[in-house]
């Protein structure tokens, strides 16, 4: 019988999943497209989820769990509210004149919930000029749960760099790989402060250097900036 597969930290994983309040049993999110209709019945498909092991793409109670778990078993992991998306802080809960909001043409209403301050918030109260909004996660100070498989360790480097991107920055930019000189290079020179910014983590997570590439018609030395 052979020997299982077993994954290791830094491995870049296909995560397949479910996750549930753990007291009710709500599905809060999902790659498994049966139970993400369950959600939203007009999702027609999911994307697959990669993950870096011990990076902190997942809640720490699940990244740590990752490690050294067999590929394709089924595993059932419970979190407690600190393991997951932690406990709430009333800190995160205050009180905003209704102004600000009538100036952006939004009509608050308890229930609600608005983007506001690179944040999804809550709506909790309307009263006397003032909205009282909860910065804190819907799901902080919640005990949760997740049902999951491991479909596959990802060895393309290709796709480990467009998750890495998507995790640190939120959406991935084009680039070609010199898998010779393990370098990843980008083709915008916009991007170059926050690529230098970067260029420890691309180093560390997956071993390769990284550099901006200008293109222009006539190629010059200083079109190529290697950041190390």
């Amino acid at each position: 019988m052979a020997t299982p597969q077993l994954t290791v930290k830094k491995d870049f994983i296909e995560l397949e999943f479910i996750g549930k309040n753990a007291q009710t049993g709500e599905v809060f999110d999902t790659n498994i497209l049966e139970e993400a209709k369950k959600i939203n019945p007009k999702i027609i498909e999911v994307k697959p989820l990669v993950v870096c092991i011990g990076e902190g793409f997942v809640v720490k109670g699940l990244d740590d769990f990752l490690e050294g778990k067999e590929i394709g078993k089924k595993y059932n992991l419970k979190l407690d509210a600190e393991q997951a998306f932690g406990k709430r802080n009333p800190q995160m809960v205050r009180l905003i004149p209704l102004k600000v909001f009538m100036a952006q043409k939004i009509y608050p209403q308890p229930g609600m919930t608005l983007a506001l301050d690179n944040s999804l918030v809550k709506v909790v109260s309307v009263s006397g000029g003032r909205v009282m909004v909860d910065f804190n996660n819907p799901l902080a100070g919640k005990d949760i749960e997740y049902d999951f498989s491991i479909k596959s360790i990802v060895s393309n480097n290709k796709e480990k760099i467009e998750a890495f991107l998507k995790f640190l920055l939120g959406q991935s930019f084009e680039f070609d790989i010199d898998e010779e000189k393990k370098k990843v290079i980008f083709k915008d020179v916009r991007l170059t402060p926050i690529i230098q910014a970067l260029a420890p983590k691309f180093k560390e997570v997956l071993g390769f250097d990284v550099e901006i590439f200008a293109k222009k018609e006539e190629k010059k030395a200083e079109d190529v900036k290697e950041i190390k």
